[in-house]
């Protein structure tokens, strides 16, 4: 959530950031602005009628004291008066305030400068492509004719259990899943992030919290009974543990990587794009999640990014890093980086991560803040990233490694797996 003094202050910087995700937010921001003027006047307005209050209430205590009994009977009248007068003002202050809240929720977060305008995903800068590009024989399969050739994965009887987009792992599938777990683990805690297991569910405070709620709303699986979502990435619940926490300046930055299965609501769609793993409802991710001071994030962002690409240099796997535009952003990031990796047998780019900056968009939802060495509290900034989304590198690297004898495995993972080979 935008905060509103930078609003104030920097109402140009404001739009002109927001028009890189083609919106124009002018008079959204001028009706923000009177909402908080309202909300200033009210609450001085408030304020001094009951200090108003107070001190008559004292001033009422000596007459009786003192005897005079009428002067004090006329004063009660007074703090009776103000009273009213105070609980009219008070309900408008409220009102002010939900007024002043939701038009805040309504406004994305300001992208970078270093982000370009763009409409869609075909104006993403592409900033680093690192790895070979495997040349398989036409005879190659895509991952889904793998999945079902070696016995991995399966896809219709997830849909019998569930519906479509719920596979079923098994085998060395199933095994090769918990490895890529372990091993994106093992090398984030090497990394210095500290792994948690969180929830996978979460309310509507951790929702809002993160900025799924109300932007995407619609795509989260619902417990509606309880009031509960299904998580849709471990971002969520893992920030959510430094809601409303002020934090020593000390005990700055805060790194921490979880695993989770993943839950979205995503419309479906056809074609080979979103077939097999492309598109999941439910997926497994491991996630990285840092609090920073503000001076150091964008250096801590870098950080993650050279984090990600050392994972998949030791995937083997060719990928592209791209900066997003303001268009193909997402509605809480400021500078937002994905990772893709190649698909041979596909013959297109797979996104397998995405590693974003949130400045203090996040930190003034969960009221996250930290004192500095002068005693003032203040906001965090909060970055997370994919350390990584397993569906879309598991496709990748079946379809890759795939040769006559069988499919390959990384050398990094056969650790894990305990077999170089899935024959």
């Amino acid at each position: 959530m935008l905060e509103v003094n930078k609003i104030r202050d920097h109402k140009a910087d404001v739009v002109r950031g927001l028009e890189k995700r083609n919106l124009h937010v002018t008079a959204d921001l001028d009706e923000i602005l009177r909402l908080d003027e309202v909300r200033r006047k009210t609450q001085a307005e408030l304020d001094n009628m009951l200090s108003e209050s107070n001190r008559l209430s004292k001033e009422i205590g000596t007459l009786f004291q003192s005897g005079k009994q009428q002067e004090a009977n006329n004063l009660k009248t007074q703090t009776t008066q103000l009273k009213e007068q105070s609980k009219v003002l008070n309900d408008h202050l409220t009102a002010t305030v939900d007024q002043l809240k939701e038009a805040l929720l309504q406004l994305p977060n300001v992208p970078h400068e270093s982000v370009r305008q763009g409409s869609s995903a075909d104006d993403n800068e592409e900033v680093f492509k690192d790895g070979d590009v495997p040349v398989l024989p036409s005879s190659a399969m895509p991952h889904w004719d793998l999945a079902h050739q070696y016995d991995l994965i399966d896809f219709e009887l997830g849909n019998k259990i569930t519906g479509a987009g719920f596979p079923v792992y098994k085998g060395k599938g199933a095994k090769l899943q918990r490895a890529l777990i372990a091993f994106f683990l093992d090398e984030n805690t090497a990394a210095g992030y500290q792994e948690v297991q969180v929830p996978h569910l979460v309310n509507a405070d951790s929702a809002m919290g993160t900025g799924q709620l109300p932007d995407k709303e619609g795509q989260m699986y619902e417990a509606t009974v309880d009031q509960l979502y299904l998580i849709p990435t471990a971002e969520v619940p893992i920030t959510n543990l430094f809601r409303d926490v002020l934090l020593d300046e000390a005990s700055l930055p805060q790194a921490m990587t979880g695993y989770t299965p993943c839950f979205r609501r995503e419309a479906g769609s056809y074609g080979a794009h979103v077939r097999g793993l492309n598109r999941l409802h439910q997926f497994d991710k491991v996630e990285i999640v840092r609090v920073e001071k503000p001076e150091n994030s964008y250096a801590a962002l870098e950080v993650m990014v050279d984090h990600v690409k050392s994972i998949l240099a030791k995937l083997e796997l060719p990928y592209r890093i791209l900066r997003l535009c303001g268009g193909d952003m997402g509605f809480t990031s400021a500078l937002t980086y994905d990772f893709e990796v190649y698909s041979a047998a596909q013959e297109r780019w797979l996104e397998i991560s995405s590693v974003s900056n949130f400045e203090t968009f996040q930190s003034n939802r969960l009221k996250l803040r930290y004192k500095d060495a002068d005693g003032k509290n203040r906001l965090a900034h909060t970055l997370n990233g994919s350390s990584l989304a397993l569906p879309r590198v598991l496709a990748a690297l079946l379809e890759n490694n795939q040769t006559e004898a069988g499919i390959l495995i990384p050398s990094a993972l056969v650790p894990y797996t305990g077999f170089s080979i899935i024959e």
